[in-house]
């Protein structure tokens, strides 16, 4: 198949987004959970969380256009504080329910049987089922003009992640934390390590790490 702009123009909307949404290959799988100054919660899972740097610790994902009730966005800018908590295999079809499109009264903890959890007065809540939890403070948000979607920049503040998946070396064992990964817009995926290798430097090649302990 090669197509060219005018023919992805001229796809079907629902094909488009399947297609698309799928060329960029696995995407992580996080339910951004936040709170209302009212304490009323949302949940909603989001594939589009990515790294920005380690100091200070930001995140960033995208949020659609504001151009109906978007609960999560609303809550972040309202409370700007939020949480990311890591999807697994044991609430795949609940955290995939949460994209409904709930009424702003209705929690989605409550109409898909995820568990709040709160930590150390943190002011939103956790997912309870989540092994890897973050709580995010909000830096930035930015409106991207080319198609109105919104960047939101937030700092972690707040981590809570199981002993036994975290390594000496900082290393996190995703896997035994259970992550799963998505593909497209309703795919859901295990991951299995192919190789860990080495720091890259362009007078050696890398070598596989054997040695890493917890």
């Amino acid at each position: 198949m090669q197509l060219k702009t005018e023919q992805i123009e001229a796809l079907d909307d629902r094909y488009r987004a399947l297609f698309v949404n799928a060329l960029s290959g696995f995407k992580s799988a996080n339910m951004i959970a936040s709170c209302d100054q009212n304490n009323n919660t949302n949940i909603a899972i989001f594939t589009s969380v990515f790294h920005i740097g380690s100091t200070p610790p930001l995140l960033g994902m995208i949020s659609r256009p504001h151009s109906v009730c978007r609960n999560t966005l609303e809550n972040i800018l309202e409370t700007r504080h939020y949480t990311i908590n890591h999807a697994n295999e044991s609430i795949c079809e609940q955290a995939h329910q949460t994209s409904a499109r709930y009424d702003k009264k209705i929690s989605e903890f409550k109409a898909t049987g995820l568990c709040e959890e709160w930590h150390d007065n943190f002011p939103a809540p956790f997912v309870k089922q989540s092994r890897i939890q973050l709580g995010m403070e909000l830096k930035e948000h930015h409106q991207l003009t080319i198609n109105n979607t919104i960047i939101i920049i937030g700092e972690i503040t707040y981590i809570n992640i199981k002993d036994d998946i975290v390594h000496q070396d900082g290393y996190i064992d995703i896997e035994r934390a259970g992550s799963i990964a998505v593909s497209s817009l309703d795919s859901y995926h295990r991951t299995d390590l192919i190789t860990q290798l080495s720091y890259a430097k362009p007078e050696k090649p890398s070598k596989k790490i054997t040695n890493r302990t917890k």
